[in-house]
């Protein structure tokens, strides 16, 4: 009879060097600065008006009265939430649509001083928005007569969110080899079937990106909606929650704002959750499949 053998694997147990626990104990010190707010303002949502000011992690009991407070008929807080998501959607189509453009031929086009240009575009996205209010409402209510229009809230938005998703497309454009172009043409494509058919679908990742980090901005967006906007029906779900008041003139409705604030805030982080995989190609992945 012949014995046969078998070979046990044994694996070895992990250790946690040094290193790796300072990792982790970083990284849940930042999830912890950046989700405590977060976490707060759900559950002080949460509770009734006579414990709002309980200071306990859960609330018990815990009610929906705020909630149904917020998005009762009447409150005008629904329609807030349809400007918020269409001055955003608008801002962001317009946004991707000139970046694209502009990136791609600041990425391919050879002329003097490119980089001043980039540079200058760059250098416009640190002007502070409240330094810009004045004047553009001077031109807003003067010369154009926009204030009360979505256009007022929309090219504002573009004017901020240009600059960083130009400077974004560029860099990711500029990763693509020019042959994958002149191969298409040889192929028989004109530059703007090559334009379409190859480096777009190449740049999905960044354009995907680009477009999510200006929504967010878009809907977030406050110092120009507070600004150019005093009706009612024209305010956004920031300008909205900024405005709701209390049962007396000196009254802060904290459990309205805080679930205002769930209700606004919880459509981004679940948009970030289901294209957080998209987002991350995006951001760290070369352009070259």
């Amino acid at each position: 009879m012949s014995a046969t053998s078998t070979t046990v694997r044994i694996r070895p147990r992990r250790r946690f060097t040094t290193p790796a626990v300072l990792a982790f104990t970083g990284v849940a010190a930042i999830m912890t600065y950046c989700l405590a707010p977060f976490y707060w303002m759900v559950v002080s949502s949460l509770r009734r008006s006579s414990d709002l000011f309980d200071k306990t992690p859960i609330p018990s009991p815990w009610s929906l009265e705020n909630y149904r407070a917020v998005l009762r008929p009447g409150t005008g807080f629904g329609r807030a939430l349809l400007n918020s998501l269409l001055v955003a959607g608008i801002t962001t189509v317009l946004t991707l649509v000139i970046a694209v453009f502009t990136a791609y031929a600041l990425a391919r086009l050879e002329f003097r001083f490119k980089n001043a240009v980039l540079a200058v575009i760059i250098a416009t996205s640190m002007f502070p928005g409240i330094a810009l209010v004045v004047p553009m409402l001077k031109l807003f209510s003067g010369t154009l007569h926009w204030v009360n229009t979505y256009q007022a809230m929309i090219v504002p938005s573009m004017s901020f969110a240009l600059p960083l998703a130009v400077w974004n497309l560029t860099a990711f454009f500029k990763q693509l080899p020019r042959e994958l172009e002149q191969a298409a043409m040889v192929d028989g494509c004109t530059p703007g079937q090559a334009f379409r058919k190859v480096i777009m679908p190449l740049t999905a990742p960044g354009v995907f990106t680009t477009a999510i980090l200006t929504f967010i901005a878009a809907w977030n967006e406050f110092i120009i909606a507070v600004s150019m906007v005093n009706k009612n029906s024209m305010q956004t779900a920031t300008v909205a929650i900024s405005r709701f008041g209390g049962s007396t003139g000196f009254d802060i409705p904290y459990g309205t704002k805080m679930a205002a604030g769930v209700v606004v805030t919880v459509p981004l982080v679940v948009l970030v959750l289901i294209f957080q995989r998209r987002i991350i190609a995006g951001l760290t992945a070369g352009a070259v499949k």
